[in-house]
């Protein structure tokens, strides 16, 4: 355990939000994505796990120390409901309200297309997934910075 790292979050994880760069993506998984073999073709190469904890409850502890990239465009998406593209099920209202609170306003995710999501998680960093048993529980964070002013010395 350390002080003010959120329990959910292992070494395996933390190293590697660490070693992202600025505008990398990061991919939160749900069960029925197909998280392994995505995984082996990002940059980390190995799939990354939080699997007894929902998504929304992953984003939460990962945007606690994870800076998105919303000063210049939105930095958090969906996989869109097939068919529906403008369809936002509770589980994504979750995770919009979670990004919401972690930026302190309103930062809405954009969409991504199902195929297009796969294309978009192979050249991610990484893929984390998680124990979400829901539908559409699959999500992408760009990773930000940090201003010299607020890095923690």
């Amino acid at each position: 355990m350390l002080k003010g790292i959120r329990a959910e979050l292992n070494g395996d994880i933390l190293q590697a939000l660490c070693n992202m760069g600025h505008g990398d993506y990061l991919v939160i998984s749900d069960t029925n994505f197909p998280s392994d073999s995505i995984a082996r073709q990002t940059r980390l190469g190995r799939l990354l796990t939080m699997e007894n904890i929902s998504a929304p409850q992953a984003i939460d502890a990962i945007l606690s120390v994870f800076p998105l990239d919303t000063p210049i465009q939105p930095s958090a998406g969906r996989m869109e409901v097939i068919g529906k593209p403008d369809e936002i099920p509770p589980i994504q209202q979750e995770v919009q309200a979670i990004v919401d609170r972690a930026e302190g306003k309103p930062s809405p995710m954009y969409s991504v297309e199902r195929m297009a999501f796969y294309d978009i998680a192979k050249k991610a960093y990484c893929v984390i997934a998680t124990g979400e048993l829901r539908f559409y529980g699959c999500f992408l964070l760009t990773k930000g910075v940090i201003p010299a002013e607020d890095a923690v010395r």
